[in-house]
C-alpha cells in the first residue's frame, strides 16, 4: 500500500513509497517500561504556575498603585493606559477572531476532514468539554500556528505552509503533533482572557515575560507529545528546516546539539525568546523523564529506550567534527565547540 507519495526532489530526502517495518520489532518476551513522567498524561511545566503567580502579583500591584495615585489626584495619560488595558485586550481579541472568521478557511467535517478529526481527537483526549474552531490561513512562506480565543470561543489557526505537511506526501504525524500542541494551549488555559490580562504586563518585561511564555510552550509540547509522540521528531524537523527537508533531519543529532552548543550568547538568545530554542526543545521532547530546560542548557546526552524513558550515553563527538587530516588542502575546523 502506498502510504507516502513522492515529495519534490530535494537533496538528502528519500522519496519513500512504502513505509518500512521497524528494524527490531518487539518479540514475545519484550518488557514494556511504564511511561516516563512527561510521557503519560500531560503535565504543566514546573515553572509555569510560579511565573504566572509573579505576573498576577505584579499586575495587581500596578493596579493598586495606579488607583492610589488617581485617588490622590495624580492623573496622567500614562496612568490611563493600565486602566484601559482590559478594554483594549477585549477589543483586540474580538477583532482578531473576527478577522480569522472572515478571511481564513474553516476546518470542518467536509473541509479538511482529516485535520478536523485530529482536532476532535485531541479535544477528547485532553478531557475538554467542547471542540475549538480550527482554521487554515495563507502562510506566505511562514511555518507557524497559534491558538487564541474571544469570549467563550476558542480557536486554532494553522498557516498553510505548515498545514501542507499533513498531506500524504510528507508527515501527517507532524501536523497532528502541531494540532495537539495548539489544542493543548487551550486545554491548559493559556488562551483565557484573564490570563492574558494579568500576564500582559509581565510579557513586556524582557526575560521575565519570555520565561512564562517558554514554560507555556513546554506545557503545550507535553500535550502534543501525549497526542502524537511520533510526531515530535518530524515537527522539530519542520520548524528547523521547513516542509520539504523535515524527513532529512537526524533528530538525535539535532537534540545532541543542545548540549554541544554552549556559551553566554546561546543562553541569552534562549532567555529572550518566547519559545525555547529548537535544540533545547528537541532535547526536551526526546527526554520525557524531565521537564524542558528554561534558563540553562541540558547537560546530558541520552537515547530513547521506549515509553519516553532514556538512558545516558557517552558524549558523542560534535556532529560537524571530522578526523584530523581528512579535509583537503590542509584545512582545519574552527574552534566551534
Amino acid at each position: 500500500m502506498d502510504t507516502h507519495a513522492p515529495i519534490p526532489s530535494v537533496p538528502g530526502v528519500d522519496d519513500r513509497q512504502i513505509e518500512t517495518s521497524p528494524d527490531n520489532p518487539p518479540g514475545p518476551n519484550t518488557r514494556w517500561l511504564p511511561p516516563a513522567v512527561y510521557a503519560s498524561s500531560p503535565r504543566r511545566h514546573p515553572w509555569e504556575i510560579p511565573t504566572l503567580v509573579v505576573a498576577i502579583l505584579l499586575s495587581l500591584g500596578v493596579y493598586i498603585v495606579v488607583i492610589a495615585l488617581i485617588a490622590f489626584g495624580a492623573l496622567t495619560d500614562w496612568l490611563l493606559l493600565p486602566l484601559a488595558l482590559p478594554i483594549l485586550i477585549f477589543i483586540g481579541r474580538g477583532a482578531g477572531y473576527a478577522s480569522i472568521r472572515a478571511n481564513a478557511v474553516q476546518v470542518t467535517p467536509t473541509q479538511f476532514p482529516d485535520a478536523f478529526a485530529m482536532v476532535v481527537e485531541a479535544s477528547a483526549r485532553y478531557g475538554m468539554e467542547y471542540v475549538p474552531d480550527a482554521f487554515v490561513m495563507a502562510g506566505n512562506g511562514q511555518i507557524n500556528a497559534f491558538a487564541s480565543g474571544h469570549g467563550f470561543r476558542r480557536f486554532v489557526v494553522v498557516y498553510s505552509d505548515m498545514f501542507e505537511v499533513g498531506g500524504r506526501a510528507r508527515s501527517p504525524e507532524a501536523l497532528e503533533f502541531v494540532i495537539g500542541h495548539e489544542v493543548g494551549h487551550i486545554a491548559a488555559g493559556h488562551t483565557s482572557y484573564w490570563r492574558q490580562l494579568f500576564s500582559s504586563l509581565l510579557m513586556n518585561i524582557p526575560i521575565l515575560g519570555a520565561t512564562l511564555s517558554r514554560a507555556q510552550e513546554y506545557t503545550a509540547d507535553n500535550y502534543g507529545y501525549y497526542s502524537r509522540p511520533d510526531g515530535a521528531a518530524p515537527m522539530i524537523g519542520l520548524l528547523a528546516s521547513g516542509k520539504y527537508l523535515l524527513s532529512a533531519i537526524d533528530f538525535d543529532q539535532f537534540a545532541d546539539r543542545a548540549v554541544h552548543e554552549r556559551g553566554f550568547f546561546i543562553t541569552l538568545v534562549n532567555a529572550l525568546s518566547s519559545h525555547p530554542v529548537l535544540t533545547w526543545r528537541a532535547a526536551a521532547l526526546r527526554d520525557r523523564t524531565r521537564s524542558g530546560a528554561i534558563l540553562f542548557r541540558p547537560r546530558w546526552f541520552v537515547r530513547g529506550t521506549g515509553s519516553g524513558n532514556v538512558t545516558h550515553v557517552p558524549a558523542p563527538l560534535p556532529p560537524a567534527q571530522v578526523a584530523p587530516g581528512s579535509l583537503p588542502n590542509g584545512l582545519s575546523e574552527t574552534g566551534t565547540y
